[in-house]
């Protein structure tokens, strides 16, 4: 089937889902004319990977008045499964790597070292880590993750970032069981954006920021491969949001900017924040080898604004479903990957497909507003059309 089959497909898939929370009827970048360079796969999403599944739980309830412990509450949780949770322990080659270290993944030191991803990557906001990261624990033991193994032992990998000035952070509302519900509803295919999963109370580049996503398909020599992306967006600041190559941001720089009725006291300064990014990619590639990928994330940030400000956590890993029988603890094993005179291509995919996961959380994001009725407001998407067509860059 085409890839423009697949678009159709993937289309008539979405309707059938209106009026859902996870598949509301939503607008993506392309949507509105945005325009972007390269391919996207059938879903335009990190899901493009074969194997690849992505689940959201997203909390929200309460206004008004913060009372910790009681809410407001703009949270969440996403998971995300490299090949799959009905495959269980099924080790990914993986690295990563940080722009700016002001932020927490967990359990990367040990990907490097061993140059494996043994779990899936959960996401949630910076106070939640620890409760995520012992709840995925509990879940291996209670649906036997590692087939059989009595004495086992590993490192969770879960990423933050900030969502205090729309949640009550302090107020530890993410449980066991959203995290339960995040791994539960895991799944390919389309996925939501905006103010779901971990991206639920997030801000960016001056408007409601949350989970993007985007993939690119390429080939490299004889060969068809996928790329996908996905973004927790909480960073940056407006005057620097770039979209397409126009300073949406200057343009709109006194439209709808952040309300702090009563913002946390914080030495928070204007562009500080964080972004996590997760890279999946079948294209057959050694760890040393997806650090390079890793390395190349920055650049899709930094093209719509990012600046890896000394307040932000900018942490990002990707993976390879490629060489899926690599991990062998007893016998020697047999690996494919292409040369690095090969590679470009892949760099080029990553670039772009970071960028519009980016400009696709932040189209899908809706106005929130939070604790002690702070607010931010989505992006708007008729100023941005006018905006892109003062300059000559909108596709119609």
């Amino acid at each position: 089937m085409s890839v423009s089959k697949l678009n159709i497909v993937s289309v008539i898939f979405a309707l059938m889902f209106l009026g859902t929370s996870g598949f509301s009827q939503k607008p993506r970048a392309r949507d509105l004319g945005v325009p972007f360079v390269g391919e996207p796969g059938a879903f335009n999403a990190i899901t493009d990977v074969a194997g690849v599944e992505v689940g959201f739980s997203t909390v929200i309830s309460g206004e008004g008045l913060n009372v910790a412990g009681k809410g407001p509450v703009r949270t969440g949780v996403t998971a995300i499964f490299p090949r799959g949770k009905a495959k269980k322990f099924s080790p990914v080659y993986a690295n990563w790597y940080s722009l700016n270290g002001n932020g927490e993944m967990t359990g990367t030191t040990w990907v490097t070292e061993s140059g494996f991803l043994e779990t899936p990557v959960m996401i949630t906001n910076t106070n939640s880590v620890g409760v995520v990261r012992d709840a995925v624990l509990k879940w291996y033991v209670d649906t036997d993750w590692y087939k059989g193994e009595d004495w086992w032992y590993t490192y969770p990998v879960v990423g933050e970032t900030y969502d205090g000035f729309l949640n009550d952070i302090y107020g530890f509302h993410v449980t066991e069981a959203h995290v339960l519900e995040a791994i539960g509803n895991s799944s390919g295919g389309r996925i939501a954006e905006g103010n779901v999963g971990g991206g639920t109370g997030m801000m960016c580049l001056g408007f409601k920021g949350g989970t993007g996503t985007s993939s690119r398909v390429f080939t490299i020599g004889k060969e068809t491969y996928s790329l996908g992306a996905l973004v927790q967006a909480n960073f940056g600041a407006k005057r620097n949001l770039t979209i397409a190559g126009v300073p949406v941001g200057l343009e709109l720089k006194d439209t709808l900017n952040y309300e702090f009725k009563a913002p946390p006291q914080s030495r928070r300064q204007e562009g500080d924040g964080s972004i996590i990014v997760i890279v999946a990619t079948d294209v057959p590639l050694l760890p040393h080898q997806l650090k390079r990928i890793a390395q190349r994330i920055p650049l899709g940030i930094g093209i719509v604004g990012g600046r890896g400000s000394n307040g932000s956590g900018d942490i990002f890993l990707a993976f390879s479903t490629a060489n899926e029988n690599a991990f062998n603890r007893e016998e020697t094993t047999q690996v494919e990957s292409i040369s690095n005179d090969q590679i470009m291509p892949v760099f080029e995919a990553t670039v772009q497909a970071v960028e519009e996961a980016i400009i696709n959380a932040m189209v899908a994001a809706q106005t929130m507003e939070g604790i002690n009725g702070n607010k931010a407001y989505a992006l708007p998407h008729d100023l941005l059309i006018q905006t892109l067509k003062k300059y000559n860059r909108l596709n119609e």
